[in-house]
Formats: structure tokens, C-alpha cells, sequence
């Protein structure tokens, strides 16, 4: 009896639920009297070059460990192989293939462009690989408007989202049946790169599917109302566990809808907003798709490309350390640094502090933001600082320019947020933190310089007129 072997390559899938690729995997072994593997590639100076941060690469790493063992309970041993980059990893893969008598290939498709090259290429040189669509509950090509593209705007994709989602079942696909007998548990793996730890988050698919479990239950009703509050524990936090795969978008829509079942429908269901979040996601992946030169740094709104960007080096510096002499942004980017998250509300202040109170180009902001997240991802950071700068598909208007002043007074107004990162604004009034401009250069600049935090890098009002004039390269007409 001839019997033909597959593989399962997990990427940014590191689950055992929901995960057709995987049940492809084994369902093709079992068909054919064959064995499953399982594989993932390390690669440092691919992460190097996508800007991976060494806390996600360790958050990485401890669920590339746990999936490890999850495999070997299905029988199922996981290779952790060390290439150095896209180009390294065919030839390992080939290698791989050969050594394994390897018949099928499974993996999950990926919306970057690197990545969807390298998966073209392999194809092209004959690698049996199949790929399957699971990043989003939609697949990209699946959403569009009635003259056959990609929608441009949120609202009518968001509409059409939930027209097509209602019209199917929206269930994760169960886990593979047992494809051989259970393993020894594996060794630990360690990455040869830069790591840092992400020990202060929990780790794992039950980890991940609690948490969800528990936002759905107790705050997801209060999203709407203290979701903008970063002092707050108002969102759901499960950003890093998307962003590598340890929980899907169909397993968190899915609970949604078996706790709401009228959510895509219902205007007034409590889950609207964050599922709204979830959806927001879907669409900047569907855009990496449609328009692959957001993935090469390109201005989404080619008018972007007349923009004169001041780009000063030390202004750049002060806001990346968190000294800009706004107490908001600086609590913010300090959160950034010391943890490699930040709350969303804060994402979208300190972008735009940085494209338009001090005209960065959002292309260093978005490097420095992936340096950092433990929920890196492309296409939603791509997507987050393009609209913050007004160059992006359905972006931010140029000429609205957040105020740092109301942000701060509105969110964070007993500024128990804004102290905690800033320690040094401890005995600081609450006018004194939220209104920098009205401190009395005379009374308080001594006290400043003291408590070693800057004065005001730039005045709104001045910066606010300036960005409206340097971003009117982005109106039409």
C-alpha cells in the first residue's frame, strides 16, 4: 500500500484550533496512509528586515514551545529550523521535502507581499504547497463593491462585511482527530536573535481563549464607553494573540455572535464596537492584498507623496523616549517602551503628534512602532499611521489635528495614567499636566528643569496652522 506524507508549515497560525491548514494536513496523511510533520522557520534577518520586535520574537518563541507540545499530543512532531531569511527558507524547505518523502504541503496564506512572493516562487519551483485562507474570517477578494474592487472606504466594507458574513456560518473549524500516537513532550526550543520578555502577558491558546471568554462576559458591553480610557482595563488585550495566529478572527467573531446572535444585524447589541475593531482589521488586510505597495512603504493617497516633511532628528528622538513636554504623549511612548504595548486611544494622539505637530514622516513612526509591539503587524500598523496622517485609505482629513491638551483632560483627566509612566509629574497640579501651555514660565520652568522633564517641544496652536498648511498637499482639486 503506497503511502504519501504532508506537511503542515505554520507562520503566523500558531494554534491547533481553527486551523484548516492543519486539518488539510492530517486529512490528506490519513487519506493516504501517510505520516503528518510539522514545521516553522525562524529567521532573524528576515525579522531584522520587517522590523520584528524582540518582545514579540519572544512571545513568538514561547508559543512556538506550546504548540510544540500541542502537536505532540496528536501525534504530530514540530521542527523548529533556523534560516536566516524568505530566500534560506526554500532551500531548507526544499531539503525538508526531500529528506521527509514530504507529498503535500499546507499552509495559511499571508497578506505581506515578501511573503506571497516567497510563496509564489516556491510554487514555481515545483513545492506541492497548498494554500489556504484562514487569516481572515473573509478572505481578501471576498469583500467588494459592486463594480468588482476593493472597497476604499470603512463603512461600505464594514456593511458589506456583515451582509456576506450573515449569509454563512461563521464556526471555527474543529481540531484534527489523533493522526498518530501521542509523543514524548519536545524539548524547549530558543531562538538564536534578540529577544525580550514577554513574561507579563500570559501565553497560549487556552490563555488566549480565556481571555476572550472573559472580555465577552464582563466588559465587552462597556467597550464602547471605556475604550478610550488608558487608565482603564477597557479593552480586550488580545491583540499579541492575533497578531501570531494564537487566536483567530473567526474564533473571536464566532464567540460574538454565540453570545449576540443578532451582532451583524443589531445596531444596538453591546458587542457592535469591538466586533466594528475586529472588522477594521479585515479590511487593512484586505487592502495589503488589493494594493501591494503598502507593503513597500508607499503612500496609500499618492497626493502623500508631495508632502515636505520637516523630519528633525532630535524632535524625533524626544518623542520616541517620551520627552516631548506633553505629559499625554510622553506616558504614552514611555508605555511603549517599558511594556511593547500601548493603549489604542494613545496610538492614534502620539501618531498624530508626531506626522502633524511635528511633520515626521509616518514611515519613521510606523518603523519605530514595529521596533516595539509585541502585536506587530503590517497591515495594521500600516493602516493605523497612514490614517493618522491623512495619507491613507479613508484616512484622518489632514486639517484635523488632535490637541494633546483635550486628549489628555478628556481620557486620562485624574491623570493616574499620565503619572504612572511620568513619575516625575507626581506632585504636578492637574491644570498644570494637562494644560502645558498655561505653566508660568517664570514659577515653574526651575521646578522643570529639576524634575528633569522638557518644556513643550512645540506649540499647538503655531504646529496645528503649520500641519494644515503642509499637509493641504493632500487635498484635492
Amino acid at each position: 500500500m503506497t503511502s504519501m506524507n504532508s506537511l503542515m508549515w505554520f507562520r503566523q497560525d500558531l494554534r491547533v484550533a481553527d486551523n484548516p491548514a492543519l486539518v488539510a494536513a492530517c486529512e490528506f496523511a490519513s487519506n493516504n496512509h501517510g505520516h503528518v510533520r510539522a514545521v516553522y522557520f525562524v529567521t532573524p534577518a528576515q525579522w531584522a528586515q520587517h522590523d520584528v520586535a524582540p518582545i514579540q520574537i519572544d512571545f513568538i518563541q514561547r508559543h512556538v514551545n506550546l504548540l510544540a507540545q500541542a502537536l505532540a499530543v496528536f501525534g504530530i512532531h514540530l521542527d523548529v529550523l533556523h534560516a536566516q531569511d524568505f530566500d534560506e527558507v526554500q532551500t531548507l524547505l526544499a531539503a525538508y521535502i526531500a529528506q521527509h518523502d514530504i507529498a503535500a504541503v499546507y499552509a495559511a496564506n499571508e497578506p505581506e507581499i515578501n511573503e506571497r512572493r516567497r510563496d509564489r516562487a516556491l510554487i514555481d519551483n515545483g513545492v506541492p504547497l497548498t494554500l489556504i485562507d484562514q487569516d481572515c474570517v473573509l478572505a481578501p477578494g471576498q469583500v467588494k463593491n459592486l463594480a468588482g474592487d476593493m472597497y476604499k472606504v470603512f463603512s461600505p466594507f464594514a456593511k458589506k462585511w456583515k451582509s456576506i458574513a450573515g449569509q454563512r456560518a461563521i464556526v471555527p473549524v474543529a481540531v484534527p482527530a489523533p493522526i498518530a500516537a501521542v509523543l514524548a513532550t519536545p524539548s524547549e526550543v530558543v531562538f538564536n536573535c534578540d529577544k525580550m520578555s514577554s513574561e507579563q502577558w500570559s501565553a497560549g491558546e487556552g490563555a488566549a481563549k480565556r481571555i476572550l471568554d472573559q472580555f465577552l462576559a464582563n466588559q465587552v458591553a462597556d467597550y464602547q464607553a471605556e475604550r478610550d480610557f488608558p487608565a482603564l482595563e477597557g479593552t480586550s488585550r488580545l491583540s499579541p494573540f492575533l497578531a501570531i495566529g494564537v487566536i483567530s478572527s473567526r474564533q473571536c467573531v464566532a464567540a460574538i455572535l454565540a453570545r449576540y446572535p443578532q451582532a451583524l444585524v443589531d445596531d444596538t447589541c453591546p458587542a457592535k464596537t469591538w466586533l466594528n475593531e475586529l472588522i477594521w482589521r479585515e479590511f487593512y488586510r484586505h487592502l495589503l492584498v488589493a494594493f501591494p505597495r503598502l507593503s513597500m512603504n508607499h503612500n496609500f493617497n499618492e497626493l502623500g507623496d508631495g508632502i515636505v516633511w520637516r523630519n528633525n532628528l532630535a524632535e524625533f528622538t524626544a518623542w520616541c523616549n517620551g520627552q516631548t513636554g506633553y505629559p499625554i504623549i510622553d506616558a504614552a511612548m514611555r508605555q511603549l517602551n517599558q511594556t511593547g504595548w500601548m493603549h489604542n486611544r494613545l496610538r492614534m494622539v502620539v501618531a498624530s503628534f508626531l506626522t502633524k505637530h511635528l511633520l515626521v514622516d509616518w514611515r519613521w513612526g510606523e518603523r519605530y512602532f514595529r521596533q516595539k509591539l509585541i502585536d506587530g503587524d503590517l497591515a495594521a500598523n500600516n493602516g493605523g499611521w497612514q490614517w493618522s496622517a491623512g495619507t491613507g485609505c479613508d484616512a484622518q482629513p489632514y486639517f484635523r489635528v488632535f490637541n494633546p491638551m483635550t486628549q489628555s483632560s478628556k481620557f486620562d483627566p485624574d491623570a493616574s495614567f499620565i503619572k504612572r509612566y511620568v513619575p516625575e509629574l507626581s506632585t504636578w497640579s492637574l491644570a498644570d499636566i494637562h494644560q502645558p501651555k498655561t505653566i508660568n514660565v517664570n514659577d515653574l520652568f526651575a521646578q522643570r528643569q529639576d524634575d528633569r522633564y522638557p518644556q513643550p517641544i512645540v506649540e499647538h496652536k503655531m504646529a496645528r496652522l503649520r500641519a494644515i498648511e503642509v499637509l493641504s498637499a493632500l487635498k484635492r482639486g
